[in-house]
């Protein structure tokens, strides 16, 4: 008896020594969200939405139709403006097919710039953080690039096709109203379309056949797929000895027995004391019989998710909860103690 009990308290005594050492060296935590960005859809022009062409969830690709708002006015104002173009043309006997093509190109090549604008500010500030890869943000800049060469191009052509109407018709003030116009007009027709900004899906749709949509108003929730990170909240005395690099390992409350890859990203490095609201990141409460002591945000990049990769297509739900190790060095022992502990924790979790 005497035994059993010393052999206990040996135990308890070295359970609580790990637990000291390895809340610094591997810290742990199961108060963890999966991340991702979320992007409102905001249309440019007010009209009913005449077609919404994704269910709730449907995983969509960068570019698929998302919803169209009744094009029927748009294309109305395009018809009058090319017609004012024709009789503006007339009047210096010029012809305006060829501008037409020209408006219609520049006004496509603005469209695609703008998305392309918003898709890699996104990216840059992902890749700042660390959450996506050097080689994602050079392929955006690389993509900003062609889209700004497109408008630039475009813009070129319509002053060429412009410049051989003449002098006369090059600054005719009414050819050049005319053009303007056009071009305003095919603009407005492309903002009928909302289109996905990255793989991802619209979520919370509430939205159908006949709803007014106004310009302003963000219409549609969308989450990105390729922009997904975990939120590890750490106590004080585990983020002590990380920093921005360290591996990480993830295991998706989602996925039980399955373990995940990862890095650390960035530490946030204040949070909300709930007294007021000062933009600083809020923590979710864990309930317990003991004070929680205060917890900051430590954002874990999920790596492994490349296009073809095996893991591309693993769900991951917005706010859905996760466990996180993180291996603040090259202790093999307690590395070795934390595998084995994450791979317990990742098989529990089919129980809850």
């Amino acid at each position: 008896m005497k035994a059993t009990v010393a052999i206990s308290a040996i135990l308890a005594a070295l359970i609580f020594v790990w637990y000291l050492v390895a809340d610094r060296i591997t810290p742990y935590t199961s108060n963890v969200r999966v991340k991702t960005m979320v992007i409102d859809i905001v249309p440019e022009v007010s009209g009913q939405v005449a077609a919404v062409a994704v269910s709730n969830g449907q995983v969509v690709e960068r570019g698929d139709l998302l919803a169209r708002i009744d094009p029927q006015p748009f294309h109305l104002k395009v018809d009058r403006a090319r017609a004012a173009l024709d009789l503006a043309t007339q009047s210096v006997g010029a012809g305006s097919a060829a501008i037409e093509v020209a408006v219609a190109n520049l006004s496509a090549a603005r469209i695609n710039l703008e998305n392309v604008e918003a898709q890699t500010i996104r990216t840059l500030e992902l890749e700042s953080s660390g959450l996506v890869s050097k080689a994602r943000g050079d392929n955006a800049r690389a993509t900003l690039d062609a889209a700004r060469s497109a408008v630039v191009a475009a813009t070129a052509d319509l002053e060429r096709v412009r410049r051989e109407l003449g002098d006369e018709g090059a600054d005719n003030p009414q050819i050049r109203d005319a053009v303007a116009a056009l071009g305003e007009a095919e603009l407005t027709l492309e903002w009928a379309e909302l289109r996905a900004p990255a793989r991802g899906v619209v979520v919370n749709l509430d939205v159908t056949n006949g709803v007014f949509a106004r310009a302003g108003s963000p219409l549609l929730t969308f989450a990105s797929f390729e922009e997904v990170w975990v939120e590890a909240y750490m106590k004080e005395n585990n983020i002590a000895n990380i920093n921005i690099g360290d591996p990480a390992e993830i295991s998706l409350d989602l996925y039980p027995g399955r373990i995940f890859n990862g890095v650390v990203a960035s530490i946030t490095m204040g949070a909300s004391d709930g007294t007021r609201d000062s933009g600083l990141p809020s923590i979710p409460q864990v309930s317990g019989w003991m004070r929680d002591p205060q917890r900051f945000p430590v954002r874990i990049a999920m790596t492994g998710y490349e296009v073809g990769s095996e893991a591309y297509d693993v769900r991951r739900m917005m706010n859905g909860q996760a466990d996180v190790i993180v291996y603040t060095g090259e202790n093999g022992f307690l590395n070795a103690l934390g595998v084995v502990w994450m791979r317990l924790m990742s098989v529990i979790s089919y129980a809850y």
